[in-house]
């Protein structure tokens, strides 16, 4: 298969070759046979050998004891790494940058916007008004749909009228419907707004790729003041910057006091799980909001047909240049929403359909690995490394609380007579329950930070709503083993096994509200 088709692979049909095709397919049937295979087997084996699922699930208590044990030190490593960065005057750092000059740097920062409200877009663009990297070099491409219809496009003009003049230029680029071959989404969108780009103003004004950083945002995105300039710091500090993406770490500030209480857990375990990848940047993949160079951009191609578009970009890159492509750990914010509807079950669903979004990211195991066939230029035992991360971090994903909260009494309910009169029966309760009780210590960690990375609550809000959300802060993190079962595990096995089937989901827009 020649090196540009593989690349552009999204599904098994689109193999011609029929061996390859049902390889291909066998690979997209994989994580679901491994994490439903584990909770079967821990089931049925109970019930035929419960002495050995017993010895399985303490193994499996310590090495997820030990794995939050571990993963706690890089979070707190990752708190104060941001501390750090916040505190630094990144504009004076880039002064003291020898070589190239940083005032030659252009940011393109692409907004692809479907039918979000006014007031969500001109939130991301204030917060872009108030950088303090020079606004000449700032070029701002709103990305609207067209299947958004006329309002979108009159909306998108009202907003290029208000802000225009902030930035070096304003571009509004209008994502034609049903183009063939594309999921229509945030990455075609972002893919069209990229072309229109580079035809009406980088080719134009004749600007060298190398000067430019493309930053593909989530249209709720608001940057810290100084994103970019630490940004710029990254780049030209970097040793072949232009072979690397660069990823911040995201938190949900925006609406976060207005948020339900499992939104906020769900929300800042997902930013403490950014901070841990931050401190392992070898496993690091990009996510969500990020930026990267606009030759990659170009080059590489930003994926059209795929979900998860922000880590394809990623393992495109890898695979286009044979190995040679990293992702640099940038601790520096940028803020988005936490998931939050007109009412709370609404709330509830938007979280679970947003999680099976982000979990559908398991498509990117079957195109590694038939990229890793096709590639034979990337070293064994990166192919090795890279795989057993993303294989054991869906693997857990789908099965990690279910067998800590759900499944650890299976042996003495399924065992039988026999088995419950062993000293292994009676301990393996006492001995999980202490495991579990030790790893409590990841949880406080996380409640802990959590109050120190929140914003201060709005003076909108009432006396008493204050008071308690205030004493809550630590309270709702009791419902973390639920919240880890019911949006994580549960819409984690529910993609896999959509994907296992061969039922493709398509991009679900996460419903934004202000309240």
């Amino acid at each position: 298969m020649d090196k540009k088709d593989y690349l552009d692979i999204s599904k098994a049909s689109d193999i011609k070759n029929r061996k390859e095709r049902l390889l291909y397919r066998f690979f997209e049937m994989l994580p679901a046979i491994i994490s439903i295979g584990t909770l079967l087997g821990v089931l049925i084996f109970s019930w035929l050998m419960p002495f050995w699922v017993s010895i399985f699930i303490i193994c499996f208590s310590f090495y997820y004891l030990f794995r939050i044990l571990y993963f706690s030190l890089h979070q707190i490593a990752g708190y104060f790494r941001v501390k750090n960065h916040l505190k630094r005057d990144w504009l004076k750092e880039l002064k003291k940058v020898k070589g190239k000059d940083w005032k030659d740097i252009y940011h393109v920062i692409i907004l692809p916007t479907y039918k979000e409200d006014e007031t969500i877009v001109k939130e991301s663009l204030d917060a872009l008004t108030k950088s303090n990297y020079p606004k000449e070099k700032m070029i701002v491409v709103l990305a609207i749909e067209q299947r958004a219809g006329e309002k979108a496009q009159r909306t998108a003009k009202i907003i290029a009228d208000g802000y225009a003049d902030y930035f070096f230029k304003f571009l509004i680029s209008v994502h034609p419907d049903n183009i063939a071959g594309e999921i229509s989404g945030k990455g075609s969108n972002v893919l069209w707004a990229g072309k229109e780009l580079k035809e009406k103003i980088i080719d134009k004004l004749k600007i060298p790729y190398e000067n430019i950083l493309i930053s593909a945002f989530d249209i709720d995105t608001k940057v810290y003041p100084q994103y970019f300039a630490c940004l710029t710091w990254y780049y030209l500090t970097e040793k072949n910057p232009e072979k690397a993406s660069y990823q911040p770490i995201p938190v949900y500030n925006n609406n976060i006091w207005s948020a339900a209480a499992f939104s906020r857990v769900v929300s800042t375990s997902n930013t403490f799980w950014q901070m841990i990848q931050q401190e392992r940047s070898e496993k690091l993949t990009t996510y969500s909001s990020h930026s990267i160079p606009a030759r990659v951009f170009f080059e590489v191609g930003y994926p059209a047909n795929v979900v998860p578009d922000d880590s394809r970009i990623f393992w495109r890159a890898y695979l286009y240049y044979d190995g040679d492509y990293r992702v640099v750990p940038i601790y520096y914010l940028v803020s988005m929403d936490a998931v939050m509807a007109k009412n709370l079950w609404r709330t509830a669903l938007n979280q679970y359909k947003q999680q099976k979004r982000w979990a559908w990211g398991c498509i990117e195991i079957p195109y590694i690995m038939f990229g890793f066939l096709e590639n034979k230029k990337i070293s064994i035992l990166s192919k090795i490394s890279h795989l057993a991360t993303m294989i054991e971090g869906y693997w857990s994903w789908a099965t990690a609380a279910l067998l800590l909260f759900l499944l650890g009494w299976l042996p003495i309910l399924l065992g039988g007579k026999k088995f419950n009169f062993t000293v292994l029966s009676f301990n393996l309760p006492i001995l999980t329950g202490r495991i579990l009780t030790i790893s409590m210590f990841g949880m406080f960690v996380s409640a802990i930070l959590s109050t120190m990375i929140l914003p201060p609550i709005p003076k909108n809000i009432g006396r008493f709503s204050r008071l308690f959300k205030k004493s809550t802060v630590f309270l709702q993190w009791i419902f973390l083993p639920i919240t880890l079962i019911l949006f994580g595990a549960i819409p984690a096995l529910d993609a896999q096994i959509r994907l296992m089937l061969g039922k493709y989901i398509g991009f679900w827009v996460t419903e934004k509200v202000r309240k």
